[in-house]
């Protein structure tokens, strides 16, 4: 049996999509999506959606929700109102629910807008480039271990005890807090790449506009609504 009839092998990828134009030439052969992405993000893109344009898409989506609960649960405070276990459940029970409905209608609203600017990218293909450009989100949620074995409930608390009487925790807390601030950079440069390519888009810098004008879409309606709100009231 042939390695293209092995249903174990390894995905091989394609050099072009039936459906539309040629892309550059890429080497056939195995891939590593994991590993490309951080620094080939359209080339990796582009294999996936050859590829399978739903791999790994739900895991990706519920892994980057949990790290954005628990983002949002620190910068809440919501500590102050319940214990550790409790949020700890909270984002590892809604947090991937909610990361699936973010995945969703975000990459509805970015691919209707794409094609205000000519892009070509489908919700499909769109998902695939948000998931996957959220890797270096999801690597920088690894870091809650050791933030939390640090500072424990501290971490989503508006006092902090712990971190004021031990002045030796600042250093290790920063350290982490800025390659949590890093990751996150990089991963919205991955995705404005990703989303370039799968829009059909020269520059990263249209993925960067198509994203911002996703955002236009749901923000302005909504901050005119709470400007007419204050004007009535």
């Amino acid at each position: 049996m042939s390695h293209h009839d092995n249903p174990y092998s390894t995905p091989q990828f394609t050099t072009s999509d039936p459906a539309g134009p040629p892309t550059q030439y890429e080497p056939p052969g195995e891939f590593k999506p994991f590993k490309t992405i951080w620094l080939s993000p359209r080339r990796t893109v582009r294999q996936i959606v050859s590829v399978d344009p739903t791999l790994h898409v739900v895991l990706l989506a519920c892994l980057s929700g949990i790290g954005e609960t628990l983002d949002r649960a620190s910068m809440r405070d919501l500590g102050d109102r319940l214990p550790l276990p409790a949020i700890i459940t909270v984002a590892v029970i809604l947090g991937p629910i909610g990361g699936l409905i973010g995945v969703w209608i975000g990459a509805w609203l970015v691919a209707i807008t794409g094609k205000w600017m000519g892009g070509r990218g489908t919700s499909e293909t769109v998902r695939t480039a948000l998931t996957w450009a959220s890797i270096p989100s999801i690597v920088a949620s690894i870091l809650w271990i050791p933030q939390l074995l640090l500072l424990r409930e501290e971490l989503f608390t508006s006092e902090t005890p712990r971190l004021e009487s031990n002045p030796g925790l600042i250093v290790p807390v920063l350290a982490l807090s800025l390659v949590e601030i890093v990751l996150a950079i990089w991963s919205f440069v991955l995705m404005c790449n990703t989303i370039a390519e799968v829009q059909s888009f020269g520059s990263a810098w249209r993925g960067f506009f198509n994203l911002l004008l996703a955002g236009a879409v749901v923000f302005v309606p909504i901050m005119a609504l709470v400007f007419a709100a204050v004007a009535l009231g």
